[in-house]
This record gives structure tokens, C-alpha cells and sequence, in this order.
């Protein structure tokens, strides 16, 4: 097995807990971030001080390359160096909030389609046979799960217990005719470019489409990060604005972690051209209200929130992954934690930063 693997978005949420994980299996890692997320989402949204975390524990197994990946010619002559080195590539960096893509779309569309094509690229250049893994969107579906027959309860919309899709959406649900938001839509072409390149070049690439993606290394801000923006504002007291659906919009959230277990297990059987829808499916979802609830019981501290009845445009009303066809695949994996396990660990690990 080939001892590099490289990691886009390195200092970000599922970049650094890749980090973390592929040093700790023995493979030296490369990382790739100059912290874009700092330049859409402002101080609260930077990584900076993730990477300084990551420098200090992962050490000497660890380079970082502060490089753009929309820099097609720098990004070709890290790859030539590394060469067949090269076991694995993570392409975790993107820009990921539907507000912030309306705003620059030439931006949202040079990092997450083009920064792709070119990752993928270099990658067929120099390292054709290492597996190259896409953290994908369940936002590629655009606005179709909102066709569903859903029905209304107390603190939460939820689907009949009879319907083809209450274990959750799988990777059948048709990603057209439907409103994706800008983003989405930047997404989806990245997406379908990992697909052909799987397929073209016949290269081991996967796409995990992700419902909700946390833990305690998100840099929660406001435009994205939804579980640990609440635990955020629940800690600093801030007012958290719920943006439409009367707060029972549903998510299934899944914790860095089990995302990476589930990296590990495609690297080490891969397979070509490979679409996965990735979350906490049945085992870890919530509402806005059941989050807050929960943030509320862990903290010991009234929630404020604001209701905005206007719903961001392309949201999903209701949002349960499938996982049935990774599990067919990998059927080692497991998911290790539900949302109340998440939302505690990310106030564990910021009772230091987060103060009201």
C-alpha cells in the first residue's frame, strides 16, 4: 500500500479529522488548505486554529501546502513530486453554503467544480490508481425530497412508516428537475466529473453524497455548520435564526468520525466510479426544535432563538440518508454516534472557546 495520502481541506472538519485518522493507520499525509473558509464565512468560519492543532499532534507525519485548488499548475507539480507515493486522495475542500454560492458564483463555481476536475487531473497525471474519494452533497438532489407525502408532528415532518424511503433516500432519487441552489448545482457538476473520470479512465473514484457533516472540529458559523452553529449559540447565548418549515425540518447528521471509518473501508476495497448516500440515516437525526432541545438539556441553558418564515431557497423539508447500498458494500462499517453523542462532544470540546 502507498504510504501518502493526500488531503484537500485538510484544516477543515473532515479534512483534519482525515488528518488525524490516515497518520494514526501509519501513512504520511499531505495537506492541502489556504483557508477559504476564513475568506467566506469570516472570523468564525476560519481554520486556522485547527491547523495549529493539527501541526502540533500529527507532527512529522504531517506537510502542509498552502495551496488553492483552483491553482490547476500548482496543484500538477505537487502531484509530480509525490508521484506513485501517492495511495489516496481525499478532496474535502469546497465552498459549502447555499447563501454565500448566490453571492460570488463564479467563485463557488471555480472551487467546487473546477477545483474537482483539476484535483482529479493531477491525480490521473501522476497517482491514476490511488483511490480518489469526493465528500459530495445531498444538496445534488436539488429539492426533490420536498415532493415527498410528508407528514406533520409535533416537533418534527416526518415520512409513513410504509414508504419506499422512511429507512432513507438512496441513490435512485433522480437529481434532476429540481431547484439545487447555486451551490448544489456547482456540486452536482463536481459530482458527475468524479463519476466519469471512475468510469472514462477507469480510476477507483467514490462520491459520498453527505446529509449533515459534524463534530467538534467544525468552525461553526451561521451560513454552515448547522449541528455545532446550535450548540454555539446555545453556549454563547447568541439568537440562532430558523429559517422556515415551523423548525421541523429534518436532518440526519453523522459525526466525522464515522465518515472517515467509512473512507478508510472504501480505500481499502475500492471500487470504480462508486456513488454512496453518507449520514446518520435512521440511527442519528433531528429537527431544529430537537436540537435545540438537546443543546438546551446538555448546557443547562435557555436556547434563544428568532423564526425567519421564509425557508432558504432549495432547503430540504426532510433529509434521511440511505446508507443500505455502502452497508451492502462494507457491511464492517458502523455508525458510532447519534446526535445527542455529537452535540455533547462538540460542547465538551468547546467549553473553553464558546463562553456566553
Amino acid at each position: 500500500m502507498s504510504s501518502v495520502v493526500v488531503i484537500t481541506g485538510s484544516a477543515g472538519l473532515i479534512g483534519s479529522e482525515a488528518v488525524r485518522h490516515f497518520a494514526g493507520l501509519g501513512m504520511d499525509v499531505v495537506g492541502v488548505d489556504n483557508d477559504m473558509r476564513g475568506y467566506f464565512f469570516g472570523a468564525d468560519g476560519s481554520t486556522q486554529w485547527n491547523l495549529q492543532r493539527l501541526v502540533k499532534e500529527v507532527g512529522d507525519r504531517y506537510t502542509h501546502h498552502n495551496v488553492d485548488i483552483r491553482d490547476r499548475d500548482g496543484l500538477d507539480r505537487l502531484f509530480a513530486g509525490l508521484g506513485s507515493a501517492v495511495g489516496l486522495v481525499i478532496h474535502a475542500a469546497a465552498q459549502p453554503s447555499h447563501d454565500w454560492a448566490a453571492r460570488e458564483p463564479f467563485t463557488d463555481f471555480d472551487v467546487n467544480a473546477v477545483g474537482t476536475i483539476n484535483m482529479l487531473e493531477a491525480t490521473r497525471r501522476h497517482a491514476k490508481d490511488a483511490p480518489f474519494i469526493f465528500t459530495s452533497t445531498n444538496k445534488v438532489y436539488g429539492d426533490t425530497p420536498n415532493s415527498l407525502p410528508l407528514i406533520e408532528l409535533s416537533s418534527r415532518y416526518e415520512l409513513p412508516e410504509d414508504h419506499k424511503w422512511y429507512g432513507g433516500i438512496d441513490e435512485t432519487m433522480s437529481i434532476d428537475s429540481s431547484m439545487h441552489s447555486v451551490f448544489g448545482a456547482s456540486k452536482v457538476a463536481a459530482d458527475i466529473m468524479v463519476q466519469e473520470y471512475g468510469r472514462y479512465f477507469d480510476m477507483p473514484t467514490a462520491v459520498f453524497r453527505g446529509g449533515t457533516l459534524t463534530g467538534p472540529g467544525h468552525s461553526a458559523a451561521e451560513l454552515h455548520g448547522f449541528l455545532a452553529y446550535v450548540m454555539r449559540c446555545v453556549m454563547e447565548q447568541r439568537t440562532y435564526k430558523i429559517f422556515g418549515y415551523k423548525g421541523k425540518m429534518v436532518r440526519d447528521a453523522i459525526h466525522s468520525h464515522d465518515l472517515i471509518t467509512a473512507f478508510e473501508a472504501f480505500h481499502r476495497a475500492p471500487r470504480v466510479a462508486e456513488i454512496y448516500n453518507m449520514g446518520g440515516g435512521r440511527f442519528s437525526n433531528c429537527s431544529h426544535i430537537e436540537a435545540f432541545k438537546i443543546a438546551s438539556e446538555i448546557t443547562g441553558l435557555e436556547a434563544r432563538t428568532e423564526y425567519v418564515d421564509q425557508n432558504r431557497m432549495g432547503d430540504h423539508q426532510w433529509w434521511i440518508s440511505g446508507t443500505g447500498r455502502f452497508e451492502q458494500h462494507y457491511p464492517e462499517w458502523k455508525l458510532t454516534y447519534d446526535v445527542p453523542a455529537i452535540l455533547r462532544e462538540i460542547y465538551e470540546a468547546n467549553q473553553d472557546v464558546w463562553k456566553s
